[in-house]
């Protein structure tokens, strides 16, 4: 991608009013950023509305600044050392098909590791962040296991359960240089991460397995991201294990993206005393 396309689907991320849907209806009808900032008013006219159509005409605050720094983390020096990086469009040919088949796919992901993560087989690895003892064993147990039949483990770096299942999944590469790795999928910007507890284990990802995210670089870590990034962890994979859920949780989020996507949705089960097990019996019964 040369600097000219990146600052178009920049823009286009940036533009006030101009929400997925109607950035995937502009690319769908004109085929590129680049052609909808080129297209005159009324051929925009004839796709979105009146207010969306002077939108786009104007540049968004804050391009400039996130071209530089986007350019900047695509072409550090130190990049290859922490793992590649790289961002991928609707329009590359490297974006994951299973998630471009989603009723949702994200314009933009920001990359780093190994891009060939997104066409292996993956299933989702989930749970809560205060998982029992037993909860974290299993969560390493079964994501071990998955990685070193093949299978790419996908979870989204928080504390308890994905850590677990990001570290098992690591762990099988040790054994066998063939195993699947894992893929992190972050609701911060890829030059950030959150916790901060798991600074060494995103570092470890990046070099040997696939940091994701649609987030711009800079983006702090806001309680909204994380339920919008649920989508990806569940669109990325042929199915979701969760392996210790609250009955109000994140991980049932996902579990629940992923039965309307028609993936495979699987629990743990466990003591019926333990609040971290409710959500697991809830999607069995």
């Amino acid at each position: 991608m040369d600097r000219d396309e990146l600052s178009a689907w920049l823009r286009l991320v940036l533009t006030p009013r101009i929400g997925p849907g109607t950035a995937r209806q502009l690319l769908a009808a004109l085929a590129s950023p680049q052609a909808i900032f080129e297209a005159s008013q009324t051929t925009l006219l004839g796709i979105v509305s009146p207010r969306d159509a002077k939108a786009l005409a104007c540049v968004p605050d804050g391009l400039d600044a996130q071209l530089e720094q986007t350019w900047a983390w695509l072409h550090a020096e130190s990049a290859s050392a922490a793992g590649s990086r790289a961002l991928l469009t609707l329009a590359d040919s490297r974006y994951p098909s299973s998630l471009f088949q989603t009723a949702d796919p994200p314009l933009m992901l920001f990359a780093q590791g190994r891009l060939d993560l997104l066409s292996h087989p993956a299933v989702a690895v989930v749970g809560s962040r205060s998982p029992t003892a037993q909860g974290k064993d299993n969560a390493f147990a079964f994501s071990k296991a998955l990685s070193l039949a093949g299978v790419t483990v996908v979870s989204g770096l928080a504390q308890g359960v994905d850590g677990a299942a990001h570290d098992g999944a690591l762990e099988a590469l040790s054994a066998d240089e063939q195993a699947g790795s894992t893929i992190a999928v972050v609701g911060t910007g890829l030059d950030r991460v959150y916790p901060r507890a798991h600074l060494a284990l995103a570092h470890r990802i990046a070099q040997q397995g696939l940091m994701l995210s649609e987030f711009l670089l800079g983006t702090p870590p806001l309680p909204g991201n994380f339920p919008k990034r649920n989508r990806i962890v569940a669109g990325l994979t042929k199915g979701t294990l969760v392996v210790e859920a609250a009955v109000q949780s994140g991980s049932l989020i996902t579990a629940r993206l992923a039965g309307e996507m028609g993936r495979e949705v699987l629990a743990v089960p466990g003591s019926v005393r333990a609040p971290q097990r409710r959500g697991c019996h809830a999607r069995i019964s």
